[in-house]
């Protein structure tokens, strides 16, 4: 009589489990930045780190991946977003290693491989810059919908890049899943990172 008892105990406790766990994975998370899984395609890409090495989304994977489009020259949009990008980033303490930051350069006359390592680095040690030839980065930039052009240069040689400045989110298996903007703050950044390092 206890066997049988211990043993409709034993798989009472087991159903039980079974139910918590199952509301466990069910449960819907909130996503502070903007949730387009539906409609961001996946990673994928063709270029070169600022080391001088040919990557592609593969060399990323089992990371958390925030996709940007910028230049070092930029006066005012990309150093306020890498800055929150690297602000959200070191938030997460010793899960930050599980994040990449990867700064697509639209200006890859001027920002050479040196340049790029010095720039991003500066803001984070999750930041990798990434160039290559333009036929490369127009490829990339046509696959998240991305749009740059150039401005006119002045008597100097200088000249503005109009880019788009979206922050792009993905996965630790490279699938597409949030887009946030300069205007992002850092907290819900590290907040939405902190829900994908997780699952």
């Amino acid at each position: 009589m206890t066997s049988w008892k211990g043993r409709l105990l034993r798989a009472a406790l087991a159903g039980l489990a079974a139910l918590l766990l199952l509301g466990a994975c069910g449960k819907k998370l909130h996503w502070d930045l903007d949730d387009v899984g539906s409609v961001l395609p996946d990673l994928k890409f063709n270029l070169v780190n600022d080391e001088g090495k040919a990557v592609t989304a593969a060399d990323y994977a089992g990371k958390v991946v925030v996709l940007y489009f910028g230049y070092t020259h930029c006066p005012d949009v990309c150093p306020l977003t890498l800055s929150h990008l690297a602000d959200a980033v070191q938030a997460l303490g010793p899960k930050a290693d599980d994040v990449r930051i990867l700064f697509v350069s639209v200006d890859p006359a001027r920002d050479t491989q040196p340049i790029l390592k010095a720039y991003t680095r500066a803001f984070s040690p999750q930041a990798v810059g990434l160039t290559g030839s333009m036929e490369q980065i127009q490829a990339t930039a046509k696959r998240f919908h991305v749009a740059f052009n150039y401005g006119r240069k002045d008597a100097s040689g200088n000249y503005e890049v109009n880019h788009s400045a979206a922050i792009y989110v993905f996965d630790k298996r490279g699938r597409g899943r949030l887009i946030g903007s300069e205007n992002s703050a850092p907290a819900q950044i590290t907040h939405d990172l902190r829900q994908l390092i997780e699952r």
